[in-house]
């Protein structure tokens, strides 16, 4: 294995211009000496925002200081990624987190002192012509102010606040440092530690007798602490209904769903459509069945290659060539910003010593986006390079296309563009193969993609749902109880051609998504979008594609629900997610076609 090249040596033309942000240290320094500047200057704002002209100067000052920080935030951390080990950036990521923290105290006053005038106050201010630029802020804190408790009460729940972080971090050093896995014997016959890490690559093995050993070591090392993780789990859903009822929410679902001004309904869709559609999950494991050549399929054997590895080498070149091509379908203006972020250094494209890992897009308003890889020549970076380049492109029309306050979009959208891209890319390499065995290795990858994304958040998600109405309706989560939940909504999830094994009533208690309550959820319905946009632009062509451009402009321009619902996609109805089960039945029966 050839050593990797240190960040010097890597090509100018592997890289990504952060100069484009920064020309260099002194335009950084200057600009890092505006924003405390402009902290300083907020704070006499303080005691004003009564009177509509001072609030409307305040809502500008707090924009010029937060795209500033913004900057200064981003340049500073992806120099940091560049070389984890090099000390003057971490000392310019260090001091641009302070400066972070010292304008979010700086700018905390606002909302409180907008949140204390009269409803009759507020309600004039969101009609005021001088104040319309910041309406969508105003319609949201009044949105926020039924649930907002006096100065008194407020100050005793952010008391309360370090101690509301306890469940979870008592979770994360439970799972993260106390639970000790036991050794496993790999497919040589080697002993080795088992731990998060290496679970999956256990469950992937070859070597059925491998997977089975890791699977039953991983459940009863926490079966062995059911009563401790099942009182952390409890003690978490009890702080959320603790704070559901504080401020006046029905449940913990709508409190979790008010942030992003999601109807409940869009949950619940989500979960029933999926019990509609439970018949194709129990038909692909069937399938499953059928191609691993066994007799009965076990909860171990979900990861095992249906397929044999089919080994794709793809550079980095061919692999921008393929998803240029596969996102021809959304139009020349796509495919003209797609191009300029190829070639004018939006990219950082390969591994270098002491960069960051992983991928991501990332960037600052008034500068193109930026996108880091760690590129290997294999089908997963083609894949990562469509999807960070749809949220690139995301946020290039955002930006280009909204003021600052509105351009940021939220997380309930994020992944939509990324995910679409991936759709598209696997649409077009499934049209265009014609080796059987690459079809179906691309099939179970695109086939799998459904049953972890979309199947399994919703159990998730159903599971979140089932244990805090418990507890709402003044029921305690032992944990015989939260397995025995568990275990039955294996059981209707996967169908009679899986053998539910008693271990997997554990699994609960590794999953810490459980710690942010009703999140996972967004997995499944970005999933379910970006597969009905999809669809609709591969059928329709340009009247969805004029659709999805105009969602990619909309930043967060306003509500989430509303963004996509003018763009085609009503994720208030459970239209989105059967169009999605209706792509999955394809890629089951072009497997079964193969199969024969």
């Amino acid at each position: 294995m050839s050593k990797l090249p240190k960040r010097s040596e890597v090509k100018p033309e592997h890289r990504w211009k952060l100069e484009d942000l920064f020309a260099d240290q002194t335009a950084w320094n200057n600009e890092y000496a505006q924003a405390q500047e402009q902290i300083k200057q907020i704070a006499t704002f303080e005691g004003t925002l009564s009177d509509s002209s001072k609030l409307k100067a305040c809502f500008e000052l707090e924009d010029q200081l937060s795209f500033h920080v913004e900057r200064l935030y981003v340049y500073a951390n992806m120099s940091h990624h560049e070389d984890m080990a090099e000390p003057g950036n971490q000392a310019l990521s260090d001091k641009a987190k302070k400066l972070s923290v010292q304008s979010g105290e700086a700018t905390s006053f606002i909302t409180p002192e907008v949140l204390s005038l009269t409803d009759q106050q507020l309600a004039a201010f969101i009609k005021d012509p001088q104040l319309q630029p910041f309406r969508q802020t105003l319609l949201e804190m009044q949105r926020e102010k039924a649930h907002v408790l006096s100065k008194a009460e407020e100050m005793l729940l952010a008391q309360v606040g370090n101690v509301s972080q306890g469940p979870g971090n008592i979770f994360s050093m439970l799972n993260n440092a106390d639970l000790k896995f036991p050794k496993v014997q790999n497919e040589n016959g080697e002993e080795i530690e088992l731990t998060h890490g290496r679970y999956i690559q256990f469950l992937e093995s070859k070597d059925r007798e491998v997977r089975k050993n890791a699977f039953k070591a991983m459940y009863e090392t926490y079966g062995n602490m059911k009563n401790t993780l099942a009182a952390t789990l409890n003690a978490n859903v009890t702080k959320n209904v603790f704070y559901a009822r504080a401020r006046k929410y029905p449940s913990v679902l709508e409190m979790s769903l008010f942030g992003d001004n999601i109807p409940k309904e869009v949950y619940t869709n989500l979960i029933d459509t999926i019990h509609q559609h439970l018949p194709l999950m129990h038909r692909y494991m069937k399938l499953r069945k059928k191609l691993l050549k066994v007799d009965e399929l076990h909860m171990y054997d979900l990861f095992s290659p249906l397929v044999e590895e089919f080994k794709l080498d793809i550079t980095y070149q061919e692999a921008v060539k393929t998803v240029k091509e596969s996102l021809k379908p959304l139009g020349e203006d796509y495919l003209n910003v797609l191009q300029e972020g190829f070639d004018n250094g939006w990219i950082d494209i390969y591994e270098n010593e002491g960069k960051r890992s992983g991928a991501y897009s990332w960037g600052a308003y008034g500068t193109h986006p930026y996108v880091l890889l760690n590129h290997n020549d294999n089908l997963n970076s083609m894949f990562t390079l469509t999807h960070e380049m749809g949220h690139a492109l995301h946020s290039y029309y955002s930006d280009n296309n909204q003021p600052y306050r509105d351009a940021q979009y939220t997380i309930f959208l994020a992944e939509v563009a990324s995910t679409l891209n991936e759709a598209l890319l696997m649409n077009y390499l499934l049209e265009k193969s014609t080796d059987p065995k690459e079809k179906m290795y691309l099939l179970t990858y695109y086939a799998d993609q459904f049953r972890t994304t979309v199947f399994r958040q919703t159990m998730f998600a159903e599971f979140e749902k089932i244990i805090h109405e418990k507890v709402e309706q003044g029921e305690s989560l032992t944990p015989q109880e939260l397995s025995k939940i568990y275990y039955d909504l294996n059981l209707l999830y996967y169908g009679e051609d899986m053998v539910v094994d008693q271990d997997i009533e554990m699994e609960w208690a590794r999953i810490p998504h459980f710690y942010t309550s009703f999140y996972v959820y967004k997995y499944a319905t970005g999933f379910s979008a970006a597969t009905s946009f999809s669809k609709q632009i591969l059928e329709e062509g340009a009247p969805a594609v004029e659709r999805y451009l105009g969602f990619l402009k909309s930043g967060g321009s306003d509500y989430s629900i509303n963004i996509l619902k003018t763009a085609g996609v009503d994720m208030s109805t459970p239209e989105p997610v059967s169009q999605a089960m209706s792509v999955f039945e394809d890629l089951i029966k072009q497997m079964e076609q193969l199969e024969g």
